[in-house]
């Protein structure tokens, strides 16, 4: 059977300014990204003739930048094949979605992106994701009246993923007795590369005294390990694999991928709360491909929360089933020289919360060998790239050519 996102290839990344309240027009970051990702390619905008985004303009204030219209209309492009919403396997399922295009011969380049605006919309708002939608009446002031799962959440105040995920965590916790402690290496080995990142949020120092003694936020997870919220925008190029060679750039090739869903499509009815739709995704991204996790030599995995890294780490088989906590004790293994290196542009939790995309971006650099002071030491050839969680989970193999 032919894989057939071995067809694609990613040629071409950009990235806008990143910040906290930038007070930047999204749609202009945006464009900052997506003109770079183009320039970086070496292709002129006339031969952008995809486009894909994850989720379009939709969603809460800030969770969205920019959609499909927006940019299409902004560079005059002239489209075979476009796509962007929110009912897809997490963010990475538009780029997956792009490298299918391009395999079947719909479109040549495709032109994906992801902005957000979260900390100028909270700047201006006072509220950000769906406390934004709702309003004063998630606090139960105005006419909002939620609806689906939401009904059943918001009375007891559980209107964010922190609740949620907290709970997953939680239970991990009981189950396998993982702690606080080995927890929180997740967020110190993030804020030790976003120290050598320019474009990171947070980089001062933080220590495991700092970690522990911050503010909880929802048991167990304390103000470190949840990401932060930013502006910013970053996009990239699929192209397919037998033109991309010809391109500025060597191109980083599309190994596998995963977006498999097996459980319910549910946050909180899914028959394992500690493996999520991760299981599923890291399970066929395994099943297309004959390298293995041990080949892998830079990781990027989603820490919109800390124990979403540990579920992904677990997922993509780095370690057994609840062996998560054991393994990045210490911080040891998961550390840039280490034998993981592990989020290495600072991730979320430090870097800025670029939803998902950032990662993919990050695998790219490395792969390419242009980290600077925090590349990663012996030439990487494979990485993956992973974002999502609870019901939404994709991932992407990636090799050098």
């Amino acid at each position: 059977m032919e894989i057939l996102e071995r067809r694609a290839a990613i040629s071409g990344i950009g990235q806008s300014q990143v910040g906290r309240r930038l007070f930047r027009d999204s749609l202009e970051l945006t464009l900052d990204a997506c003109v770079a990702a183009i320039e970086d390619a070496g292709l002129r905008r006339e031969q952008i003739d995809g486009l894909a985004t994850y989720p379009g303009a939709a969603g809460p204030a800030g969770f969205s930048g920019a959609g499909i219209p927006e940019v299409h209309d902004a560079l005059r492009l002239e489209l075979s094949w476009f796509e962007g919403g929110m009912e897809s396997p997490g963010q990475l399922g538009s780029v997956i979605n792009a490298c299918m295009a391009v395999a079947c011969g719909l479109a040549n380049h495709v032109l994906c992106f992801r902005s957000v605006w979260e900390a100028t919309a909270a700047a201006r708002t006072g509220a950000i994701g769906v406390a934004a939608a709702a309003g004063a009446g998630a606090g139960g002031g105005g006419g909002f009246r939620a609806s689906g799962s939401m009904q059943w959440q918001l009375p007891y105040g559980a209107f964010s993923a922190a609740n949620w995920i907290a709970l997953f965590a939680q239970r991990h916790f009981h189950e396998y007795g993982t702690t606080r402690e080995q927890l929180g290496q997740v967020a110190l080995n993030a804020r030790r590369n976003a120290a050598l990142n320019p474009n990171a949020v947070y980089r001062e120092p933080l220590s495991l005294d700092d970690y522990l003694g911050a503010r909880i936020i929802s048991t167990p997870f304390g103000l470190y390990d949840c990401d932060a919220p930013c502006d910013g925008a970053t996009a990239l190029i699929v192209s397919r694999a037998e033109s991309a060679g010809d391109l500025r750039k060597p191109p980083i090739r599309v190994e596998a991928v995963g977006s498999a869903l097996r459980g319910r499509p549910s946050w909180d009815q899914f028959d394992d709360l500690t493996t999520m739709a991760l299981r599923d995704a890291g399970a066929m991204l395994w099943s297309r491909t004959d390298l293995k996790p041990a080949d892998v030599d830079v990781a990027e995995l989603y820490d919109g929360f800390s124990f979403l890294t540990l579920a992904w780490l677990e997922a993509l088989g780095f370690c057994a089933k609840g062996e998560s906590g054991p393994f990045v004790e210490g911080g040891v293994r998961i550390a840039r020289d280490g034998e993981l290196p592990l989020n290495t542009q600072g991730g979320q939790l430090s870097g800025g919360r670029l939803h998902g995309y950032g990662f993919l971006h990050e695998a790219v650099v490395q792969l390419r060998g242009e980290g600077e002071a925090r590349q990663v030491s012996g030439n990487p050839q494979v990485a993956v790239a992973a974002a999502g969680g609870g019901p939404l989970g994709s991932c992407l193999l990636l090799t050098r050519a």
